[in-house]
């Protein structure tokens, strides 16, 4: 298959969301749209094998109404479908291998905001280095047009002093493609004796800024030299990370995070940071694996 986006379905209104958001990506990138439901329909021994072909054809309609749907509403989208019979993880990571990215729904509790991420979506992002789109079912509220999916800014968080490439190189591709600003953050803690009366001098933060904004800067040169038209609105604030980021993107088009790609079992696979991002952001979140 030539290029295209991946979308797991589940048969939840937020993995239809996350199709329809990604019908909109693909007609962005000029790219196919490939919808998966993956289940282990295979039973024990005494099992009702009619049981499994229940299942089956529950999943095959949940594909083909979706995706004639999306053919309606984005006639010069090319869409495909796959059932698959396994571990609902590795078989999307699977599917994905060879994606632009793989788009899965995020679920949010009654007036709780944030992601739910179940066990099935942290697996499959701890199984592929493809990007991974985080979609709530809030995104299907937006019109099918391209133009609606395009109008909000992308949102980046940053850490200048490790590699930041990739994450760099997506988020500036995304503005690009949709015309829309692009916010860079990079986010510093505040100095340990801030707020604590006479050993506080006001003018520590503001060179710690200086130095940070400096430092952000040189980091963005090459890309905006890369990407010319995109405009960037970078900031270096003072705080927590993670809430900076769901701050400025509580009304955004897409936040991007990263997360460290572990070649060893041991150490987390996802930080922090992108963590409370991927269970708190109302707004899709891209995560981008990056070394």
């Amino acid at each position: 298959m030539d290029r295209h986006i991946t979308v797991g379905l589940d048969g939840f209104p937020e993995s239809a969301a996350a199709a329809r958001w990604a019908a909109r990506e693909a007609r962005l990138r000029d790219a196919a749209l490939h919808l998966v439901h993956a289940e282990e329909r295979s039973r024990p021994l005494g099992f009702p094998a009619a049981a499994s072909g229940v299942r089956r054809g529950w999943a095959d309609a949940i594909l083909r109404e979706l995706a004639d749907d999306l053919r309606r509403a984005h006639p010069e989208l090319e869409i495909t479908t796959q059932s698959v019979d396994g571990p609902p993880a590795a078989a999307l990571a699977a599917a994905a291998t060879t994606a632009d990215m793989l788009c899965m729904g995020s679920r949010g509790l009654s007036a709780v905001t944030g992601f739910v991420l179940g066990s099935v979506g942290m697996a499959v992002m701890h199984a592929t280095e493809r990007p991974v789109v985080l979609v709530r079912s809030g995104e299907d509220a937006l019109p099918h047009e391209t133009e609606q999916h395009t109008q909000r800014d992308v949102v980046v968080g940053v850490d200048i002093s490790r590699p930041c490439d990739a994450l760099l190189a997506f988020a500036f591709e995304e503005a690009s493609r949709r015309a829309c600003p692009l916010q860079v953050l990079h986010s510093w803690p505040a100095p340990l004796f801030y707020g604590y009366g006479s050993t506080y001098d006001p003018k520590v933060p503001a060179q710690i800024n200086q130095s940070m904004a400096a430092g952000l800067d040189k980091a963005l040169r090459p890309w905006r030299d890369r990407f010319p038209t995109v405009e960037v609105k970078a900031r270096t604030p003072m705080g927590h990370a993670a809430q900076q980021l769901l701050d400025a993107g509580a009304d955004a088009g897409l936040i991007v995070v990263g997360r460290r790609i572990r070649r060893s079992l041991l150490g987390a696979h996802i930080g922090s940071i992108t963590h409370a991002v991927i269970h708190h952001a109302t707004s899709p979140v891209a995560v981008v694996a990056h070394d």
